[in-house]
């Protein structure tokens, strides 16, 4: 063997055994890029899921609206028209006095619960959001450290570790209690 030819050799393992981190950095960001896409695809199916219960909510509050509504109509109705049983009369509005105050109770419920599933949305799309952000940010960081590796220059490692760190404080963002 050759002394240029040691040397080469000597000059691969050394250059091998500087980019053994490079390398396991790229395949931890490999892995976060994976666990945040996921994460974030269950975000936005919980805000569709969400958004889903609220918009039935909403139907069925409205429902309830309009036969309160109807109710309140026929019962004025009754006390306007002339009846050849005016007892008979008073005792349906009654009726309708009835209804109209449990759809009250209901409508309130109702609004509430609406109410209630568009926070939950509104929570669900901040999570995808950051996690989408996150994805994007680590993705970056796979690429500039992957550079690393093309150029031998460690600045891009460290580059790509501070975009990774930046993904990462950004998807453990979307576990802060939002508003």
């Amino acid at each position: 063997m050759s002394a240029n030819e040691a040397e080469e050799l000597q000059e691969h393992a050394e250059h091998g055994r500087t980019m053994r981190p490079v390398a396991f950095t790229m395949s931890v960001l490999a892995v976060l890029v994976a666990v945040t896409t996921v994460l974030g695809h269950r975000a936005h199916t919980d805000a569709v899921l969400d958004q889903n219960k609220a918009t039935d909510k909403w139907n069925e509050y409205q429902a309830h609206k309009i036969r309160s509504n109807n109710t309140a109509l026929a019962a004025d109705l009754l006390g306007v028209i002339a009846t050849s049983n005016a007892e008979a009369a008073r005792k349906i509005q009654e009726g309708y006095a009835g209804h109209q105050a449990k759809w009250n109770e209901d409508l309130d419920k109702l609004k509430t619960e609406a109410d209630t599933l568009e926070a939950d949305v509104a929570k669900a799309e901040f999570r995808a959001d950051r996690f989408d952000f996150a994805e994007a940010l680590l993705e970056i960081a796979l690429v500039i450290t992957s550079v690393t590796l093309l150029t031998r220059s460690q600045l891009y490692w460290y580059f790509g570790i501070g975009f990774a760190v930046v993904g990462i404080l950004s998807a453990a963002s979307a576990y802060i209690p939002h508003q």
